[in-house]
Protein backbone atom coordinates (compact mmCIF):
# COMPACT_ATOMS: atom_id res chain seq x y z
CA UNK A 1 0.00 0.00 0.00
CA UNK A 2 0.90 3.40 -1.14
CA UNK A 3 1.74 5.67 2.14
CA UNK A 4 2.45 9.15 2.27
CA UNK A 5 3.00 12.13 4.30
CA UNK A 6 1.98 15.42 2.88
CA UNK A 7 -1.01 16.25 1.18
CA UNK A 8 0.02 17.81 -1.27
CA UNK A 9 1.17 14.33 -2.56
CA UNK A 10 -2.30 13.17 -3.01
CA UNK A 11 -2.43 13.40 -6.37
CA UNK A 12 0.29 11.83 -7.03
CA UNK A 13 -0.64 9.06 -4.85
CA UNK A 14 -4.33 8.95 -7.37
CA UNK A 15 -2.43 8.57 -10.23
CA UNK A 16 -0.27 5.96 -8.65
CA UNK A 17 -3.56 4.29 -7.78
CA UNK A 18 -5.38 4.24 -11.11
CA UNK A 19 -7.65 6.99 -9.98
CA UNK A 20 -8.47 9.75 -12.19
CA UNK A 21 -12.18 10.15 -11.34
CA UNK A 22 -12.49 9.76 -8.04
CA UNK A 23 -15.39 9.44 -5.94
CA UNK A 24 -15.27 11.44 -2.84
CA UNK A 25 -16.57 10.17 0.52
CA UNK A 26 -16.81 13.47 3.18
CA UNK A 27 -18.74 15.09 5.63
CA UNK A 28 -19.41 18.89 3.98
CA UNK A 29 -16.46 20.38 5.67
CA UNK A 30 -14.16 18.43 4.04
CA UNK A 31 -15.89 18.84 0.07
CA UNK A 32 -13.40 20.89 -1.39
CA UNK A 33 -10.29 19.52 -0.13
CA UNK A 34 -7.18 19.44 -2.14
CA UNK A 35 -9.31 21.67 -5.08
CA UNK A 36 -10.04 18.30 -6.65
CA UNK A 37 -13.34 17.81 -8.71
CA UNK A 38 -14.57 14.68 -7.86
CA UNK A 39 -16.73 12.03 -10.10
CA UNK A 40 -19.00 12.72 -7.05
CA UNK A 41 -20.02 13.48 -3.39
CA UNK A 42 -21.00 11.73 -0.59
CA UNK A 43 -21.45 13.69 2.36
CA UNK A 44 -23.76 11.48 4.86
CA UNK A 45 -21.27 9.52 7.26
CA UNK A 46 -21.84 7.13 8.37
CA UNK A 47 -24.02 5.82 6.05
CA UNK A 48 -25.27 2.37 5.55
CA UNK A 49 -27.08 3.16 1.99
CA UNK A 50 -23.89 4.62 -0.27
CA UNK A 51 -23.12 3.22 -3.57
CA UNK A 52 -20.45 4.40 -5.94
CA UNK A 53 -21.50 6.30 -9.17
CA UNK A 54 -20.22 4.41 -12.61
CA UNK A 55 -18.43 7.07 -13.78
CA UNK A 56 -16.39 6.73 -11.00
CA UNK A 57 -12.72 4.57 -10.89
CA UNK A 58 -11.77 4.99 -7.34
CA UNK A 59 -12.77 6.20 -4.03
CA UNK A 60 -11.52 8.86 -2.03
CA UNK A 61 -12.41 8.68 2.09
CA UNK A 62 -11.38 12.05 3.28
CA UNK A 63 -12.12 11.82 7.46
CA UNK A 64 -12.05 9.57 10.27
CA UNK A 65 -12.89 6.25 11.15
CA UNK A 66 -16.76 6.78 10.36
CA UNK A 67 -16.14 8.09 6.88
CA UNK A 68 -13.23 5.75 6.02
CA UNK A 69 -15.90 2.73 6.90
CA UNK A 70 -18.22 3.98 4.81
CA UNK A 71 -15.98 4.58 1.35
CA UNK A 72 -14.29 0.81 2.42
CA UNK A 73 -18.32 -0.24 2.10
CA UNK A 74 -17.84 1.84 -1.28
CA UNK A 75 -15.19 0.10 -2.42
CA UNK A 76 -16.31 -3.56 -1.34
CA UNK A 77 -19.54 -3.58 -3.37
CA UNK A 78 -17.42 -2.03 -6.44
CA UNK A 79 -14.46 -2.99 -6.15
CA UNK A 80 -13.05 -0.11 -6.89
CA UNK A 81 -9.30 1.45 -4.93
CA UNK A 82 -9.87 3.24 -2.02
CA UNK A 83 -6.92 5.69 -0.87
CA UNK A 84 -8.07 7.28 2.15
CA UNK A 85 -6.61 10.59 4.15
CA UNK A 86 -7.51 10.50 7.78
CA UNK A 87 -8.17 13.21 9.93
CA UNK A 88 -8.53 11.36 13.00
CA UNK A 89 -6.02 9.07 14.66
CA UNK A 90 -8.52 5.63 14.32
CA UNK A 91 -6.41 3.51 12.06
CA UNK A 92 -9.84 2.31 10.24
CA UNK A 93 -7.40 3.11 6.85
CA UNK A 94 -4.88 0.40 7.68
CA UNK A 95 -7.75 -2.68 7.28
CA UNK A 96 -10.35 -3.91 4.59
CA UNK A 97 -12.53 -4.38 7.29
CA UNK A 98 -15.65 -2.30 8.10
CA UNK A 99 -18.82 -1.62 10.21
CA UNK A 100 -21.54 -0.15 8.58
CA UNK A 101 -23.68 2.31 10.49
CA UNK A 102 -26.71 4.28 10.60
CA UNK A 103 -26.62 8.11 10.39
CA UNK A 104 -27.67 7.23 14.41
CA UNK A 105 -24.56 5.65 14.18
CA UNK A 106 -25.91 2.45 15.34
CA UNK A 107 -24.28 -0.99 13.78
CA UNK A 108 -26.25 -2.83 11.23
CA UNK A 109 -23.84 -4.97 9.06
CA UNK A 110 -20.21 -5.03 8.38
CA UNK A 111 -18.20 -6.85 6.17
CA UNK A 112 -14.66 -6.94 4.36
CA UNK A 113 -12.71 -6.57 1.18
CA UNK A 114 -12.39 -3.19 0.42
CA UNK A 115 -9.80 -2.04 -2.27
CA UNK A 116 -6.96 -0.42 -0.09
CA UNK A 117 -4.89 1.34 -2.44
CA UNK A 118 -3.07 4.05 -0.07
CA UNK A 119 -3.14 6.48 2.87
CA UNK A 120 -2.37 10.00 2.70
CA UNK A 121 -1.15 11.34 6.55
CA UNK A 122 -1.33 15.32 7.06
CA UNK A 123 -1.02 16.74 10.19
CA UNK A 124 -2.29 20.33 9.16
CA UNK A 125 -5.75 18.25 8.92
CA UNK A 126 -5.50 17.18 12.76
CA UNK A 127 -4.80 20.38 14.08
CA UNK A 128 -8.69 21.49 14.95
CA UNK A 129 -9.65 18.48 16.22
CA UNK A 130 -11.54 18.52 19.34
CA UNK A 131 -10.35 17.26 22.51
CA UNK A 132 -12.91 14.30 22.50
CA UNK A 133 -12.13 13.10 19.32
CA UNK A 134 -8.28 13.43 19.40
CA UNK A 135 -8.22 11.72 23.00
CA UNK A 136 -10.83 9.16 22.15
CA UNK A 137 -9.26 8.24 18.65
CA UNK A 138 -6.06 8.07 20.22
CA UNK A 139 -6.87 5.74 22.94
CA UNK A 140 -8.89 3.56 20.10
CA UNK A 141 -5.08 3.71 18.24
CA UNK A 142 -3.52 2.59 22.18
CA UNK A 143 -5.85 -0.33 22.44
CA UNK A 144 -4.57 -1.40 19.09
CA UNK A 145 -0.77 -1.63 20.17
CA UNK A 146 -1.65 -3.86 23.22
CA UNK A 147 -4.43 -5.93 21.22
CA UNK A 148 -1.55 -6.25 18.74
CA UNK A 149 1.16 -7.41 21.12
CA UNK A 150 -1.23 -10.12 22.55
CA UNK A 151 -2.99 -10.84 19.45
CA UNK A 152 -1.86 -13.03 16.32
CA UNK A 153 1.70 -12.38 16.98
CA UNK A 154 4.55 -11.62 14.39
CA UNK A 155 7.61 -9.56 14.90
CA UNK A 156 6.66 -6.89 12.72
CA UNK A 157 3.26 -6.06 14.45
CA UNK A 158 4.78 -6.55 17.92
CA UNK A 159 7.93 -3.68 16.79
CA UNK A 160 5.03 -1.08 15.20
CA UNK A 161 2.77 -2.07 18.42
CA UNK A 162 5.41 -1.14 20.76
CA UNK A 163 6.77 2.13 18.61
CA UNK A 164 2.35 3.18 18.55
CA UNK A 165 1.93 2.82 21.85
CA UNK A 166 5.00 4.87 23.10
CA UNK A 167 4.54 7.53 20.72
CA UNK A 168 0.95 7.83 21.85
CA UNK A 169 1.88 8.07 25.19
CA UNK A 170 4.25 10.14 25.21
CA UNK A 171 2.74 13.13 23.06
CA UNK A 172 -0.62 12.76 23.33
CA UNK A 173 -0.65 14.73 26.87
CA UNK A 174 1.26 17.45 24.90
CA UNK A 175 -1.44 17.80 22.21
CA UNK A 176 -4.05 17.93 25.06
CA UNK A 177 -1.93 20.95 26.28
CA UNK A 178 -0.85 22.42 22.86
CA UNK A 179 -3.32 21.40 20.76
CA UNK A 180 -2.22 23.58 17.55
CA UNK A 181 1.44 22.09 18.11
CA UNK A 182 2.37 20.48 15.02
CA UNK A 183 5.44 18.61 16.35
CA UNK A 184 2.92 16.99 18.81
CA UNK A 185 0.64 16.16 16.86
CA UNK A 186 2.73 14.62 14.23
CA UNK A 187 4.17 12.35 17.04
CA UNK A 188 0.70 11.49 17.53
CA UNK A 189 -0.28 10.67 14.50
CA UNK A 190 2.75 8.70 13.38
CA UNK A 191 1.88 6.52 16.85
CA UNK A 192 -1.66 6.32 14.83
CA UNK A 193 -0.36 5.35 11.78
CA UNK A 194 1.91 2.26 13.70
CA UNK A 195 -0.82 1.13 15.78
CA UNK A 196 -2.92 1.05 12.46
CA UNK A 197 -0.42 -1.32 10.78
CA UNK A 198 -0.16 -3.43 13.85
CA UNK A 199 -3.74 -3.38 14.03
CA UNK A 200 -3.58 -5.02 9.72
CA UNK A 201 -1.07 -7.57 11.62
CA UNK A 202 -2.69 -8.59 14.31
CA UNK A 203 -6.54 -8.03 14.73
CA UNK A 204 -8.54 -6.95 17.73
CA UNK A 205 -9.01 -8.60 20.78
CA UNK A 206 -11.49 -8.33 23.81
CA UNK A 207 -11.40 -4.18 24.53
CA UNK A 208 -12.85 -3.70 21.10
CA UNK A 209 -15.33 -6.82 21.45
CA UNK A 210 -16.86 -4.37 24.27
CA UNK A 211 -16.56 -1.13 22.65
CA UNK A 212 -18.18 -2.40 19.29
CA UNK A 213 -20.95 -3.94 21.30
CA UNK A 214 -21.40 -0.36 23.50
CA UNK A 215 -21.10 1.87 20.28
CA UNK A 216 -23.00 -0.35 18.40
CA UNK A 217 -26.06 -0.81 20.46
CA UNK A 218 -26.10 2.87 21.89
CA UNK A 219 -24.65 5.03 18.77
CA UNK A 220 -21.66 5.95 21.37
CA UNK A 221 -18.89 6.88 19.94
CA UNK A 222 -15.89 3.86 19.20
CA UNK A 223 -12.71 5.87 21.25
CA UNK A 224 -14.34 6.92 24.02
CA UNK A 225 -15.83 3.60 24.38
CA UNK A 226 -12.06 2.39 23.97
CA UNK A 227 -10.74 4.45 26.05
CA UNK A 228 -13.46 3.26 29.26
CA UNK A 229 -13.01 -0.85 27.81
CA UNK A 230 -9.18 -1.07 27.36
CA UNK A 231 -7.97 -0.90 31.44
CA UNK A 232 -10.15 -3.37 32.75
CA UNK A 233 -9.54 -5.79 29.84
CA UNK A 234 -5.82 -5.36 30.55
CA UNK A 235 -6.25 -6.25 34.21
CA UNK A 236 -8.32 -9.31 32.46
CA UNK A 237 -5.41 -10.07 30.66
CA UNK A 238 -2.81 -9.74 32.79
CA UNK A 239 -3.35 -13.08 34.26
CA UNK A 240 -3.71 -14.63 30.94
CA UNK A 241 -1.31 -12.38 28.66
CA UNK A 242 1.37 -11.15 31.54
CA UNK A 243 4.49 -10.90 29.18
CA UNK A 244 2.28 -9.37 26.44
CA UNK A 245 0.65 -6.99 28.85
CA UNK A 246 3.75 -6.14 30.74
CA UNK A 247 5.43 -5.31 27.29
CA UNK A 248 2.75 -3.24 26.46
CA UNK A 249 3.12 -1.29 29.92
CA UNK A 250 6.87 -0.63 29.13
CA UNK A 251 6.18 1.55 26.00
CA UNK A 252 4.09 3.08 28.25
CA UNK A 253 6.19 4.03 30.90
CA UNK A 254 3.69 1.90 33.19
CA UNK A 255 5.27 -1.69 32.98
CA UNK A 256 3.72 -2.10 36.65
CA UNK A 257 0.25 -0.78 35.90
CA UNK A 258 -0.13 0.00 32.73
CA UNK A 259 -4.05 0.25 33.23
CA UNK A 260 -3.66 2.82 35.23
CA UNK A 261 -1.52 4.90 32.86
CA UNK A 262 -4.29 3.96 30.16
CA UNK A 263 -6.97 5.69 32.73
CA UNK A 264 -4.96 8.64 32.77
CA UNK A 265 -4.75 8.88 29.36
CA UNK A 266 -8.50 8.93 29.10
CA UNK A 267 -9.39 10.76 31.31
CA UNK A 268 -7.71 13.96 29.53
CA UNK A 269 -10.61 13.73 27.47
CA UNK A 270 -13.28 13.30 29.59
CA UNK A 271 -13.70 9.73 29.52
CA UNK A 272 -14.08 8.27 33.25
CA UNK A 273 -17.65 5.90 33.82
CA UNK A 274 -19.62 3.91 30.99
CA UNK A 275 -22.99 5.92 33.26
CA UNK A 276 -21.65 9.09 31.96
CA UNK A 277 -22.69 8.40 28.23
CA UNK A 278 -25.96 7.02 29.93
CA UNK A 279 -25.77 3.53 28.88
CA UNK A 280 -28.26 1.38 31.39
CA UNK A 281 -26.92 -0.23 34.23
CA UNK A 282 -29.83 -2.86 33.21
CA UNK A 283 -28.21 -3.27 29.59
CA UNK A 284 -24.90 -4.35 30.68
CA UNK A 285 -25.89 -8.22 30.59
CA UNK A 286 -27.11 -7.86 26.85
CA UNK A 287 -23.63 -5.95 26.23
CA UNK A 288 -21.73 -8.49 27.67
CA UNK A 289 -23.80 -11.23 25.28
CA UNK A 290 -22.94 -9.47 22.54
CA UNK A 291 -18.92 -8.57 23.30
CA UNK A 292 -18.67 -12.64 23.83
CA UNK A 293 -20.04 -13.44 20.57
CA UNK A 294 -17.55 -11.01 18.28
CA UNK A 295 -14.45 -12.26 17.02
CA UNK A 296 -12.20 -9.94 19.14
CA UNK A 297 -13.30 -12.05 22.00
CA UNK A 298 -12.75 -14.87 20.18
CA UNK A 299 -8.83 -13.70 19.54
CA UNK A 300 -8.50 -12.77 23.28
CA UNK A 301 -5.69 -14.73 24.84
CA UNK A 302 -8.01 -16.41 26.76
CA UNK A 303 -12.09 -15.78 25.62
CA UNK A 304 -14.12 -14.10 28.86
CA UNK A 305 -17.52 -15.23 29.23
CA UNK A 306 -20.75 -13.20 29.36
CA UNK A 307 -20.54 -13.14 33.04
CA UNK A 308 -16.27 -11.98 33.05
CA UNK A 309 -17.35 -9.56 30.54
CA UNK A 310 -20.33 -8.10 32.63
CA UNK A 311 -17.99 -8.09 35.32
CA UNK A 312 -15.66 -6.01 33.72
CA UNK A 313 -18.40 -3.34 32.47
CA UNK A 314 -19.65 -3.21 35.93
CA UNK A 315 -16.24 -2.25 36.75
CA UNK A 316 -16.34 1.01 34.94
CA UNK A 317 -19.96 1.73 35.23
Amino acid sequence: MIVRWSGEELPDVLGESGISRAFLVASPRWKSFAGLAPAGHWPEVPSDRIKAPARADGILAVGGGSAIDTAKAASSASDLPLVSVPTTYSGAEWVPSFGIRTQERKIVGGGGGAHLAGIVYDVGLTLELSLALTVGTSLNALAHCAEALYGRRGERGDLRAIEGAELISRWLPRVVDTPHDRAAREGLLRGAAAAGEALALAGLALAHAIAQALGGSFGLPHGAMNALALPPVLRFNASVAPDEVARFGAAIGAEDDPAARVEELARLGGFERLRDFDVPESELLAVAEIAAGRAGNRQNPRPATVEEIEALLHAIY
